[in-house]
Protein backbone atom coordinates (compact mmCIF):
# COMPACT_ATOMS: atom_id res chain seq x y z
CA UNK A 1 0.00 0.00 0.00
CA UNK A 2 1.89 3.62 -1.23
CA UNK A 3 0.99 6.36 1.10
CA UNK A 4 1.68 9.54 -0.69
CA UNK A 5 1.90 13.20 1.48
CA UNK A 6 -0.96 15.34 1.40
CA UNK A 7 -0.78 18.84 1.28
CA UNK A 8 -2.81 21.07 3.79
CA UNK A 9 -6.05 21.26 1.87
CA UNK A 10 -5.61 18.06 1.15
CA UNK A 11 -5.01 17.42 4.88
CA UNK A 12 -8.06 19.94 6.00
CA UNK A 13 -10.62 18.72 3.72
CA UNK A 14 -9.66 14.86 4.92
CA UNK A 15 -10.54 16.46 8.63
CA UNK A 16 -13.24 18.07 7.78
CA UNK A 17 -14.95 14.81 6.15
CA UNK A 18 -14.37 13.37 9.17
CA UNK A 19 -15.86 15.48 11.61
CA UNK A 20 -19.20 14.79 11.37
CA UNK A 21 -20.48 11.50 12.71
CA UNK A 22 -22.81 10.44 9.62
CA UNK A 23 -19.78 10.45 7.35
CA UNK A 24 -17.45 8.39 9.62
CA UNK A 25 -20.55 5.49 10.21
CA UNK A 26 -20.99 6.15 6.28
CA UNK A 27 -17.09 4.86 6.07
CA UNK A 28 -17.88 2.21 8.03
CA UNK A 29 -20.71 0.95 6.62
CA UNK A 30 -19.15 0.71 3.23
CA UNK A 31 -15.91 -0.33 3.80
CA UNK A 32 -17.10 -4.05 3.86
CA UNK A 33 -17.93 -3.35 0.45
CA UNK A 34 -20.20 -1.46 -2.00
CA UNK A 35 -23.33 0.03 -0.91
CA UNK A 36 -25.82 2.08 -3.39
CA UNK A 37 -26.53 5.85 -2.16
CA UNK A 38 -30.26 4.57 -1.88
CA UNK A 39 -29.28 1.81 0.60
CA UNK A 40 -27.24 4.00 2.39
CA UNK A 41 -29.99 6.32 3.10
CA UNK A 42 -32.34 3.83 4.56
CA UNK A 43 -30.03 3.65 7.93
CA UNK A 44 -30.56 7.30 8.55
CA UNK A 45 -33.65 9.30 9.51
CA UNK A 46 -32.64 12.15 6.79
CA UNK A 47 -33.68 13.15 3.56
CA UNK A 48 -31.71 10.84 0.55
CA UNK A 49 -30.60 14.28 -0.60
CA UNK A 50 -29.10 15.09 2.47
CA UNK A 51 -27.05 11.77 2.43
CA UNK A 52 -26.29 12.31 -0.91
CA UNK A 53 -24.61 15.63 0.50
CA UNK A 54 -22.53 13.47 2.84
CA UNK A 55 -21.32 11.14 0.63
CA UNK A 56 -20.42 13.67 -2.01
CA UNK A 57 -18.19 15.73 1.23
CA UNK A 58 -16.50 12.43 1.46
CA UNK A 59 -15.81 11.50 -2.44
CA UNK A 60 -14.36 15.32 -2.75
CA UNK A 61 -12.15 14.28 0.15
CA UNK A 62 -11.04 11.25 -1.40
CA UNK A 63 -12.58 8.94 1.20
CA UNK A 64 -14.48 7.43 -0.63
CA UNK A 65 -15.03 6.42 -4.38
CA UNK A 66 -18.43 6.15 -5.52
CA UNK A 67 -19.23 4.36 -9.20
CA UNK A 68 -22.45 4.16 -11.66
CA UNK A 69 -24.04 0.80 -11.81
CA UNK A 70 -27.01 1.18 -14.33
CA UNK A 71 -29.22 2.86 -11.84
CA UNK A 72 -27.34 3.33 -9.04
CA UNK A 73 -24.39 4.74 -7.37
CA UNK A 74 -22.21 2.46 -5.32
CA UNK A 75 -20.10 3.84 -2.94
CA UNK A 76 -16.50 2.10 -1.48
CA UNK A 77 -14.17 3.03 1.46
CA UNK A 78 -11.47 3.87 -0.09
CA UNK A 79 -9.10 2.45 2.40
CA UNK A 80 -6.09 4.24 1.33
CA UNK A 81 -7.38 7.26 1.82
CA UNK A 82 -7.65 6.41 5.48
CA UNK A 83 -4.45 5.47 5.71
CA UNK A 84 -3.11 8.69 4.72
CA UNK A 85 -5.31 10.44 6.90
CA UNK A 86 -3.72 7.75 10.15
CA UNK A 87 -0.29 9.10 8.25
CA UNK A 88 -1.33 12.58 8.91
CA UNK A 89 -1.92 11.63 12.51
CA UNK A 90 1.19 10.02 13.06
CA UNK A 91 3.22 12.55 11.39
CA UNK A 92 1.13 15.47 14.01
CA UNK A 93 1.92 12.64 17.12
CA UNK A 94 5.84 12.56 15.84
CA UNK A 95 5.84 15.99 16.41
CA UNK A 96 4.07 16.46 19.20
CA UNK A 97 6.35 13.80 21.13
CA UNK A 98 9.32 16.20 19.55
CA UNK A 99 7.85 19.17 21.40
CA UNK A 100 7.46 17.53 24.65
CA UNK A 101 10.96 16.16 24.43
CA UNK A 102 12.47 19.13 23.77
CA UNK A 103 10.82 20.88 27.00
CA UNK A 104 11.56 17.90 29.29
CA UNK A 105 14.63 18.25 27.80
CA UNK A 106 14.98 22.44 29.04
CA UNK A 107 13.67 21.36 32.48
CA UNK A 108 15.81 18.94 33.40
CA UNK A 109 18.71 20.84 32.21
CA UNK A 110 17.39 23.67 34.20
CA UNK A 111 16.98 21.89 37.11
CA UNK A 112 20.75 20.61 37.21
CA UNK A 113 21.88 24.17 36.84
Amino acid sequence: MVVTDLDDDAVDDLFRALADATRRDILRRSIRGELSVSRLAEAYSMSFAAVQKHVAVLERAGLITKQRQGRQNLVRTDVDAVQRARSALDRLEADWIRRVDLMSDLLTEGESS
